[in-house]
């Protein structure tokens, strides 16, 4: 059940009495992306929650201190849906964070939501567009089970699905997925068809329109869920939400959801595509018949920004050890930086499908879905907006377009294009050095760019340091 249309607290607590709700549930965002949360009697739900706000302790969520951690959390009624996998009925909302000031509560710049607030609010300020419309692609996988551990005596994963073609000699009914043979694979290969639908109804009943759902590339159990073009305030609420359904879907039949981007080795890893385009007044900025590809100049301006600043922004669209797992060659992830029509190797895509006028957009092909999407979103929109404030054309620095396959090229050819980061190291060094284009407007605050990049490279650090098993398998006996 979605609740939308109410405004006022008088409303709420009318709808609370009417649908028997018993709980108010708060979800906040910590610093990586996760939903954290705290719940409420229903009654409880007054005036006052409006006015001061639930308080908590911002440096467990991950954020630098200002002035101390004690802030406060403000719902935002628009958001209010009823949970679906809460037992007892209850009501949940997200919002914004705010630092307890005199002589009223100011938005805390770090927190994701505000930080994406921002940078739409910078984008008016330019007067270069009003709206930024986005669309996720969400790759994820459905296991059947997973067991993990790093400890001193034992590093291991192990997971299984009954799709794999692993499992074609253990008794199973021969109905297995063939290795990168699973894109848009019928039942009775396709187990999780089911699954995906109720995934899809649960998203609609939240307010999260859906274009398709289907099987995807990887075999053992990887799936998308594609959605509907909206506004990039809303859809980084959306893709929370999305990824919420997603996992306790996934739990409540009995399987595990991950959108980790390359759990499986030697298959497809998981990307998270962004649609993306511009409007001002309610009219689109990136279409011109004449243009490339029928794109404006602006368009591809905004792509000369992505471009330019693209291994800089995979510090926080990829912003995982494993991101980099995935941009490799020959899985349709993009590890060359350059622009084309219909070209899936390409970090931009343009789609050939889209025509008209109020639909010409591109995509962004590198983010993962272990991003944070407040903070990468509003990275994206910032960098695209660098490219037309400086008219970066995207072919003139010899960015494209591309229309062939990158794979393709030889050793020399590849030498002479530019390419994505390879590990999170090295994204996180183009991150210190290129941000200057994510500071402007205070939408990025230098803190928060400092602290990402110093708790990044301590995660990877860590990670680095710990035995492989596949180091056992290639050193042991030397």
């Amino acid at each position: 059940m979605l609740f939308t249309d109410k405004t006022s607290v008088k409303e709420v607590q009318e709808f609370i009495q009417d649908n028997d709700i018993e709980m108010v549930d708060f979800k906040m965002v910590d610093i990586d992306g996760r939903w954290r949360h705290i719940t409420i009697p229903a009654e409880r739900f007054t005036e006052d929650t409006m006015k001061y706000g639930i308080g908590f302790d911002g440096s467990n969520y991950g954020y630098a201190p200002v002035e101390n951690s004690d802030m406060v959390f403000i719902p935002d009624l628009s958001t209010a849906a009823v949970d679906p996998f809460a037992d007892v009925s209850t009501l949940t909302m997200s919002g914004n964070a705010m630092i307890i000031a005199r002589p009223e509560n100011r938005p805390f710049d770090q927190y994701p939501r505000n930080v994406i607030r921002a940078a739409v609010d910078y984008m008016k300020e330019t007067g270069i567009a009003d709206e930024m419309i986005i669309g996720p692609e969400f790759e994820f996988h459905v296991f059947d089970n997973v067991n993990f551990e790093s400890k001193p005596d034992s590093v291991r994963c192990e997971i299984d699905t009954e799709e794999a073609d692993w499992n074609t000699g253990n008794g199973a009914d021969g109905f297995q997925i063939p290795h990168k043979g699973g894109y848009h694979i019928g039942a009775p290969q396709d187990r999780y068809y089911n699954l995906r639908s109720e995934m899809c109804l649960l998203m609609e009943d939240w307010g999260v329109k859906v274009k398709y759902h289907h099987h995807e590339v990887g075999g053992p159990g990887q799936l998308e869920i594609e959605v509907e073009l909206a506004d990039v305030v809303s859809m980084a609420d959306n893709t929370m939400i999305t990824k919420y359904i997603i996992r306790n879907a996934a739990v409540a039949e009995g399987c595990t959801a991950t959108f980790m981007p390359k759990p499986i080795f030697g298959e497809a890893g998981n990307g998270m595509h962004v649609h993306m385009l511009l409007k001002k007044d309610g009219q689109p900025l990136f279409y011109d018949e004449n243009g490339y590809a029928q794109l404006s100049k602006l368009a591809h301006n905004f792509m000369g920004g992505l471009l330019k600043h693209a291994k800089s922004l995979c510090a926080i669209t990829n912003p995982s050890t494993n991101s980099f797992k995935r941009l490799v060659p020959g899985f349709e992830a993009p590890v060359t930086i350059g622009y084309a029509t219909a070209n899936r190797s390409a970090v931009i895509r343009i789609p050939a499908y889209a025509k008209s006028p109020m639909s010409k957009r591109f995509e962004l092909r590198n983010p993962d879905g272990t991003c944070n999407p407040y903070y990468a979103y509003a990275a994206i929109l910032m960098a695209g907006l660098d490219g037309v404030i400086n008219e970066i054309d995207p072919s003139i620095c010899g960015w494209g377009p591309y229309d062939f396959n990158l794979f393709d090229l030889s050793d020399d050819e590849k030498a002479r294009i530019d390419s994505l980061p390879k590990t999170l190291d090295e994204a996180l060094d183009a991150l210190e050095a290129d941000h200057e284009y994510l500071t402007r407007g205070g939408v990025f605050p230098e803190r928060l760019i400092e602290i990402w990049i110093d708790r990044k490279r301590r995660e990877a650090a860590r990670i680095n340091q710990i035995p492989h098993p596949a180091e056992f398998e290639r050193y042991y006996d030397l």
